[in-house]
């Protein structure tokens, strides 16, 4: 099978492929990425600012092309889709608009006899590695700061997401920024590795798995370059107590599978007391029951989405299997399609035993777990037995009750009384075996920035 491809999940069918880089591709992108940042850092930020404008502008004006591309390539519906380009679009614009104040140089009080200032410069060539579950609004949010700043972006995408990834350069290119300015590559393992050695490229963001953050960690560390890493999360949504329980469940059940579950930072485990427990999980099952797999493209009330491919679903459907095997109950859903097609029935699991393997995995799919609890403590404790750290929630008719318990979270996000609070201005990361750095928000255009010393003596 071609690595670089156009392969439709809910048939398995492969619509188009593309050649791998060559080494040579690959120096002439480092070789056009360097001479682009000469160029592009020495523009004013208000030039830079006005060309990444224009690139939201065009996600605007392409939103219905782009959101077809995803949801041919990784499954997502239409819907989903439209609203991705849409949150990108806005990440977009909210650099362009407000990036230029964030990096503005700022004097600092020095005992020194003289002047003191703090600059936001570019350092250069940057390499991005992303993945396929969002696959705008994960380039957006790297790329929009960087490009204002001044650096320059090599992205390598997942490989199922080819034409999208060849899509946003052509916006990029059409928009102004200039060629080799945002360049993408069909690399391989070996040839990221080769970039990240290079000392062409002056640091790496990568949004993926712990084991791809591992790698791309240690190979950043031997090469002495700074490194963002987002990896996986298995977010606690702790419920204390709910005037409305369907209400809650029927929120916890939309946000956990929201792209069919293939989410970073959804709720993916179910943290809920004792005394609402029972309705709680009958009001998932209630909305687990009688869903059919439909068509990302028309998808119908009481549809579901298929993964991102066949494989992505024959592994939750096995992790499912294990933590059934380990003593967990599948409550609901829980049905791997026949065929080449990736469908596999949101489903709900209760029951999943701590000392178990599957207790401290991730499942990647629409799988509601839910854990019972029976105080705060308990809940707490629960929350934070985990080696990943990204978001958590907590929900409570009392705000100042849940807002203790949250204020605890061992997390990079924390909420209460809403999952995952999510916006441009909204800075996202985590914690633990979570990685770290930030994006978005006015935290995010400086993870690649040099915070240059410039003192002048009195």
């Amino acid at each position: 099978m071609a690595k670089y491809r156009v392969q439709n999940p809910a048939s398995g069918e492969i619509v188009e492929t593309f050649e791998n880089a060559t080494d040579g591709q690959i120096e002439e992108t480092l070789t056009r990425a360097d001479t682009a940042y000469r160029e592009w850092r020495d523009r004013s930020v208000q030039e830079r600012a006005a060309v990444v404008k224009r690139v939201s502008e065009l996600f605007e004006e392409r939103k219905d092309e782009l959101a077809r591309l995803i949801a041919l390539e990784m499954g997502k519906s239409l819907a989903e889709s439209i609203d991705e380009v849409e949150f990108a679009r806005d990440i977009i614009e909210y650099y362009a608009v407000y990036g230029p104040g964030l990096i503005t140089d700022g004097e600092i009080p020095s005992t020194i006899p003289g002047k003191a200032i703090v600059e936001h410069l570019p350092m250069g060539a940057l390499l991005g590695v992303m993945p396929w579950n969002f696959p705008y609004y994960q380039v957006a949010r790297f790329a929009a700061p960087n490009l204002v700043l001044g650096n320059t972006i090599i992205l390598k995408h997942a490989d199922i997401c080819a034409r999208s990834a060849l899509t946003v350069q052509e916006i990029m290119e059409e928009a102004g920024v200039p060629v080799g300015g945002y360049q993408n590559v069909f690399a391989s393992h070996d040839q990221i590795a080769a970039m990240i050695a290079d000392p062409r490229v002056q640091g790496v963001s990568l949004t993926g798995s712990e084991r791809a953050g591992a790698i791309i960690g240690a190979q950043a560390g031997t090469h002495l370059k700074k490194c963002v890493l987002e990896l996986g999360g298995i977010d606690p949504m702790v419920v204390l107590d709910a005037d409305d329980v369907a209400a809650v469940a029927a929120d916890a059940w939309n946000f956990r599978v929201y792209n069919a579950g293939q989410v970073c930072n959804s709720n993916k485990r179910l943290i809920v007391m004792d005394d609402i427990y029972d309705e709680f999980v009958a009001e998932l099952k209630k909305l687990a029951d009688g869903l059919e797999p439909g068509d990302p493209l028309n998808l119908a009330e009481g549809q579901y989405v298929p993964l991102s491919t066949r494989t992505a679903a024959e592994t939750v459907n096995a992790q499912v299997q294990k933590a059934v095997a380990a003593g967990a109950t599948l409550e609901a859903g829980g049905v791997l399609s026949d065929g080449p097609g990736a469908y596999y029935s949101p489903a709900v699991l209760t029951g999943v035993p701590r000392d178990s393997e599957s207790y401290r995995e991730e499942i990647f799919g629409p799988v509601a777990t839910v854990y019972r609890v029976s105080s705060d403590e308990e809940a707490l404790e629960l929350a934070n037995d985990c080696d990943l750290g990204l978001g958590g929630s907590v929900f409570s008719t009392d705000e100042a009750r849940a807002a203790r318990v949250a204020s605890r979270l061992e997390v990079g996000m924390a909420h209460v009384n809403i999952i995952a609070a999510e916006a441009a201005e909204l800075p996202f990361g985590g914690v633990k075996r979570s990685g770290f750095g930030r994006e978005m928000g006015p935290v995010g255009i400086g993870e690649f920035a040099n915070k240059r010393l410039f003192f002048t003596a009195r």
